[in-house]
C-alpha cells in the first residue's frame, strides 16, 4: 500500500511516528509532505524520515498570505501525488482535500479540534475528505457525519505507555536532579488564535518569582524569549521535550499541544489562554479525568492561586497519576488503531460504524 500522510505542525510528527514506523517495517510505502511551522523540519532532520517540504511558514502571517501559501502548496501536493500514486492521504493538511478531490484519492483527515475552534478549517477542508478520524468527544458540528470516533486523543499516540517510557538518565544528565517545573510559551497568531491572550511578561514575571522559591524554572517558548528569560531556556533536541515533561512537578503554559500532552503523563498542568472552557477535549481531561485545569488570563488570580495550592501539594503527582490510570483504563493505543484503520481502509470506517467497539482490540 502507499500512503501519504501530510503534517503541519511538530505534533503532527508524533502523532504519526509510530504509525509510520510500523508501516514501513510491513513494508508499505509511506511519502511525508509537510507545511514547515516552528521546529517540525527540525524534529524531522532528527529522525530517519524523509520528508518534503511543500510550504514554509513566516511569522505574523496574514489572511492573503495563508491563502496564497495554501494554493501555492497544494500545487505541490498535486505533482507529489501525480507522481506517488497514493492509494490514501492521511493527516492534518488542508492541502489533501482538495487535492485528493481532484486525483480521486481517499483522504483521511485526522482532528481533534472542535469545529467551532478551527471553523475556517473546517468550512474549507472538511467538505473534500471521505472521512474525519477525531477523538470521540469532538464536535465536528454539521461534519459529525463525516466523523469516525474513537477513545483517545492524538498525544495518546506517542504517549501511551505502550508508546513511551521517559528516560530519567538523559533528563538527570542534562539538568541534574533538583526538582523544576516546566513554562510554555507559543505564539498565538494561527488564523483561529485572532485576539486570543496567554502568558504576558508580567504574568510571566510573577510565576517565576513565585516558583523559583522552591522548584528550577524551565521556558520553552516558540518565540523568541526577551535576554532577562534567556537563563531559564531549556536548550534541548526537540524530540526529547516529552522526557523532561513526564519527570517535571507541574506544567504552566498558553499551549494547547503540551497541554494535553502533560495530562497524559500524569503531570499536574495549568493552561493559561483564552480558550478555556472552549475545547471538548480539553474539557473531558478537565471535568471527567480532573488531568488538568484551563484559566482564563482575565483570571490572572486564580492562576496564581492554583500554583499556590500545586506548590503546597506534597502529593499532588500522586494524585495526578491515579488519575491518570483511569484514563488509559478507558481509551485505546491509538497508534496501533491508526495503523490498523489506514490498511483497511475504507472497510475498516464500515467496521467502526457497525461497531465502534472493535476500536478496543487495540489497547
Amino acid at each position: 500500500m502507499k500512503i501519504i500522510f501530510t503534517l503541519g505542525h511538530p505534533a503532527h510528527f508524533h502523532l504519526y511516528k509510530n504509525t509510520i514506523v510500523e508501516l514501513l517495517e510491513q513494508k508499505h510505502e509511506v511519502k511525508i509532505v509537510i507545511s514547515d511551522k516552528d521546529i517540525l523540519k527540525k524534529i524531522l532532520d532528527l529522525s530517519t524520515f524523509e520528508y518534503t517540504v511543500i510550504a514554509k511558514s513566516k511569522s505574523n502571517e496574514k489572511l492573503f498570505d495563508k491563502a496564497t501559501k495554501l494554493i501555492k502548496s497544494s500545487r505541490e501536493l498535486y505533482k507529489i501525488c501525480k507522481e506517488f500514486k497514493p492509494n490514501l492521504m492521511v493527516g492534518c493538511l488542508s492541502q489533501m482535500g482538495i487535492v485528493g478531490s481532484l486525483l480521486r484519492i481517499k483522504t483521511v483527515f485526522n482532528a481533534e479540534d472542535d469545529a467551532s475552534y478551527t471553523f475556517l478549517q473546517a468550512i474549507l477542508t472538511y467538505p473534500f475528505m471521505h472521512k474525519i478520524l477525531s477523538p470521540f468527544e469532538t464536535n465536528l458540528s454539521i461534519f459529525n457525519k463525516k466523523k469516525i470516533g474513537y477513545q483517545g486523543y492524538h498525544k495518546l499516540a506517542y504517549l501511551h505507555p505502550n508508546r513511551f517510557t521517559p528516560n530519567f538518565e538523559l533528563v538527570k544528565n542534562t539538568i541534574g536532579e533538583k526538582p523544576y517545573i516546566i513554562i510554555r510559551l507559543v505564539n498565538l497568531n494561527a488564523y483561529h488564535d485572532i485576539k486570543a491572550k496567554g502568558i504576558s511578561e508580567r504574568v510571566l514575571d510573577e510565576l517565576i518569582s513565585k516558583i523559583t522559591e522552591k522548584f528550577a524554572v524551565y521556558i520553552t517558548s516558540e518565540k523568541a524569549l526577551s535576554e532577562k528569560y534567556k537563563a531559564y531556556q531549556l536548550n534541548i533536541n526537540p524530540s526529547d521535550i516529552h522526557h523532561f515533561l513526564a519527570f517535571s512537578q507541574f506544567f504552566i503554559g498558553d499551549s494547547q499541544s503540551m497541554t494535553v500532552e502533560s495530562a497524559m503523563l500524569g503531570i499536574p498542568n495549568i493552561k493559561f489562554n483564552s480558550f478555556a472552557g472552549r475545547i471538548s477535549v480539553l474539557e473531558e481531561l478537565q471535568h471527567k479525568y480532573k488531568l488538568t485545569i484551563g484559566i482564563n488570563p482575565v483570571e490572572e488570580e486564580k492562576l496564581f492561586q492554583t500554583v499556590n495550592s500545586f506548590l503546597e501539594n506534597k502529593n499532588l503527582k500522586e494524585e495526578y497519576q491515579l488519575r491518570r490510570e483511569k484514563l488509559l483504563n478507558d481509551k485505546i493505543d491509538v497508534s496501533a488503531f491508526f495503523t490498523w484503520f489506514y490498511l483497511n481502509y475504507p472497510a475498516s470506517a464500515k467496521t467502526m460504524k457497525e461497531n465502534p467497539d472493535y476500536q478496543f482490540n487495540f489497547k
